[in-house]
């Protein structure tokens, strides 16, 4: 039987440093940090592929072999409730692969979690899962979750991916919880991921936050461009295909080196890209076209859900790339918008949606393929 043939531009999913780009230095440095008994801040802005560098460094020899890694992302969390929830839930999908004295080892110590047991609809297994109502006392099973990463067998190292979204939460002292559970925790290391830099600054160097002082920092910038180059040709190559240079360096510049939509279009154009082809930079234009096209009726339904007020915003932050001063007078004339005021309130809206996002030069949409997309579809 003919092989099925696979797109080796992976989105969204870590598949193997065979289909990683680069990151040598970041995850050299992020080894270094946890070996030596260093928690780590990881500093990223949306999509650029902190996620992946995580699980990425978990492969790492020095790490798969003498360390237990557990991820949980927290970015759907909305209290410590939920956050415990998400913990207990986290470690016992990742110590199911292990076999049933590791996770039965784990059930003795989260003696206040009482999972539930289901069948596997495609298996008819048994298997076990902790449901929101599980969590009768937070503290307690919080407490019991880092009883048994310090009596663990080996070494624990924990990521929280959107580790900012805690500043979320109702319940407000929950840095200072975590803060004393990790001080008394010596045998994990921590990585506290997240997407909002001035958020996680904050966090972790103010003086009078708990986290302060207590963590190295790494931020993620782009993959160098001839990096990605020699990655994207690598695998072009592999597939009897040929890919011009100067069409990866549109997509980079045009996307802002963004891990995500780089992986994005060149999936696409790989798969524009007959056997024995070359994509060249015309291929740009035919792959963003595709994918807008794919992406319509959702960006339709989402721009349809805002108010004028918020879609006038968009279009101008579109128009702009990066928009500096937008609550200045000659911002708002320029873009024809209401007031200062009136941008200021759509601005809260889009960024509690998480549409926007605040760098330091000025307001960006966070999803760069919407902004395309708005910028084609003016009306």
């Amino acid at each position: 039987m003919k092989s099925i043939q696979v797109n080796p531009f992976i989105i969204g999913a870590y598949a193997g440093s065979h289909y990683f780009c680069d990151r040598e230095r970041e995850t050299d440095e992020l080894v270094q940090d946890l070996t030596n008994g260093r928690n780590v801040v990881l500093i990223a802005q949306r999509r650029m592929g902190k996620t992946g560098l995580i699980l990425h460094t978990f492969h790492q020899e020095k790490i798969s072999k003498h360390y237990n890694v557990f991820f949980i992302d927290i970015f759907a969390t909305a209290s410590i409730r939920e956050f415990v929830y998400a913990f207990g839930n986290a470690i016992i999908d990742q110590l199911k692969p292990r076999g049933r004295k590791f996770l039965d080892r784990f059930l003795q110590t989260i003696t206040s979690l009482r999972p539930a047991v289901k069948i596997d609809a495609l298996t008819g297994e048994p298997t076990l899962e902790i449901g929101l109502g599980s969590v009768t006392s937070v503290d307690t099973t919080l407490d019991e979750i880092f009883a048994y990463l310090n009596t663990a067998d080996k070494p624990c190292i924990v990521a929280f991916d959107e580790f900012q979204q805690i500043n979320h939460y109702a319940e407000k002292n929950m840095e200072a919880l975590l803060r004393t559970q990790i001080q008394h925790c010596p045998n994990a290391r921590f990585i506290f991921a997240g997407s909002e830099p001035s958020l996680l600054l904050d966090m972790f160097n103010s003086a009078n936050r708990p986290f302060y002082q207590s963590t190295f920092t790494l931020h993620l910038e782009s993959i160098p461009l001839d990096k990605y180059i020699e990655f994207a040709q690598m695998h072009f190559r592999e597939y009897g295909k040929v890919l011009d240079a100067g069409l990866v360096e549109v997509i980079y510049l045009s996307f802002e080196g963004i891990t995500l939509y780089l992986q994005m279009l060149m999936n696409e154009v790989f798969l524009l890209t007959e056997k024995g082809g070359t994509a060249t930079s015309a291929y740009f234009e035919m792959a963003l076209a595709s994918l807008i096209r794919k992406q319509n009726f959702i960006y339709q339904s989402i721009f349809a859900d805002l108010t004028e007020r918020q879609r006038e915003i968009l279009r101008a932050i579109a128009a702009e790339n990066v928009a500096a001063n937008v609550t200045s007078g000659e911002f708002v004339r320029r873009y024809h918008l209401k007031s200062p005021s009136s941008v200021q309130s759509a601005l809260k809206g889009l960024s509690g949606k998480g549409m926007v996002g605040k760098t330091l030069d000025g307001y960006v949409i966070n999803d760069r393929l919407f902004r395309f997309w708005i910028k084609r579809n003016p009306i």
